[in-house]
C-alpha cells in the first residue's frame, strides 16, 4: 500500500508537469504550421539589386547574410540566412519590400523596362537602399540619382536626421554611420513623411562584410569610434525594423521598451 503522503506528493508533481506536457502536445499538433509560419514567407531578406549586367561579386558579399544574421540574433524578426538578388526588370522584384542597390563607381543608364519596374515596386510601397561602397568619390551615389530620378518624377530627394522614425525602429540612433563615419544625415526619397528610397554615402554593407576566416573584410574609416562597427549593425537593424515594421514605433505604446534600450546601451 503506498503512503498518503507518497501518494500526494506524486500527484502534485505529475500535475506540475501538466502544462509542459500540454505544451508539447500542442507543439506536435501545430508543428507543421508553426514551421510554415517561421519559415521564409515574410521573412526580411536583404537581397541586392543588379541592374544589367552587373554580378555581385567581390569582399562585400558576405555583407547581407551577416545583415540578416544579426537582425535574428538581436531581435525576435525572422530573416533569410541566405539572401538573394534581383534585377529591376523581374517580377520577382515585387515579391518582397527590400532592395539594396549597391556600388562603386559610375553606372549605365537604366533601361526602360528596369526604370518601369523600379517604379512599380515604389509605387506598391517597396523600400530601396542605395549604398555607396566608395563614397570619398561620390561617383556611384550621383549616378543613382541620375537615374532614380527617372523613375520618381514628383519630387526630390529631401534630408533627414535623427527625428525620423529610420534611426529609433529599434535603437535610437543619433546619426547613420557605416565603413566610413560620413555625413551626420542621409538623403531620401520620402512619401507621407516614410522614407522609400535611402542614400547611404557610408558603405554600409562594408561594415557588415566578413572575411572566409570570419574576420571583417574591409577596415572602418577613421577606425577612432571602437563603436563604429556596431553603430553600423545597428544602422542595419534599424532599416531592418524599418522594412518589416514601417513606422509602427511612433505609436508612444513602444516609449517604455525604447527607453530602457537607449538607457541600457552604449551610445
Amino acid at each position: 500500500m503506498v503512503p498518503r503522503a507518497f501518494s500526494f506528493r506524486l500527484f502534485r508533481n505529475f500535475a506540475s508537469l501538466l502544462p509542459a506536457l500540454f505544451g508539447a502536445l500542442l507543439l506536435i499538433v501545430f508543428w507543421p504550421t508553426l514551421s510554415g509560419a517561421f519559415g521564409d514567407d515574410g521573412a526580411f531578406n536583404p537581397r541586392m539589386l543588379l541592374p544589367g549586367n552587373a554580378k555581385w561579386e567581390g569582399v562585400r558579399t558576405t555583407a547581407p547574410a551577416r545583415w540578416a544574421f544579426e537582425l535574428t540574433r538581436r531581435t525576435s524578426a525572422p530573416a533569410r540566412l541566405r539572401p538573394t538578388t534581383v534585377r529591376p526588370d523581374d517580377a520577382s522584384l515585387l515579391a518582397e519590400p527590400f532592395t539594396i542597390w549597391g556600388g562603386d563607381a559610375d553606372i549605365p543608364p537604366l533601361t526602360t523596362r528596369e526604370v518601369k519596374g523600379l517604379r512599380r515596386f515604389l509605387a506598391l510601397g517597396g523600400i530601396l537602399l542605395v549604398d555607396d561602397f566608395a563614397p570619398e568619390t561620390q561617383a556611384f551615389t550621383r549616378a543613382a540619382k541620375r537615374e532614380l530620378a527617372r523613375v520618381i518624377t514628383d519630387r526630390s530627394p529631401v534630408t533627414i536626421g535623427p527625428e525620423n522614425v529610420l534611426f529609433r525602429s529599434f535603437y535610437y540612433l543619433k546619426r547613420p554611420i557605416g565603413r566610413i563615419e560620413g555625413p551626420s544625415k542621409i538623403d531620401a526619397y520620402v512619401l507621407g513623411g516614410n522614407p522609400q528610397i535611402i542614400f547611404s554615402a557610408h558603405d554600409l554593407l562594408g561594415a557588415l562584410a566578413r572575411s572566409s576566416n570570419d574576420t571583417y573584410a574591409v577596415q572602418v574609416t577613421p577606425g577612432t569610434d571602437p563603436l563604429q562597427r556596431e553603430k553600423a549593425n545597428r544602422m542595419a537593424i534599424n532599416i531592418s525594423m524599418y522594412v518589416l515594421c514601417s513606422n509602427y514605433k511612433d505609436d508612444q505604446v513602444h516609449a517604455p521598451f525604447l527607453m530602457r534600450r537607449r538607457s541600457s546601451e552604449p551610445q
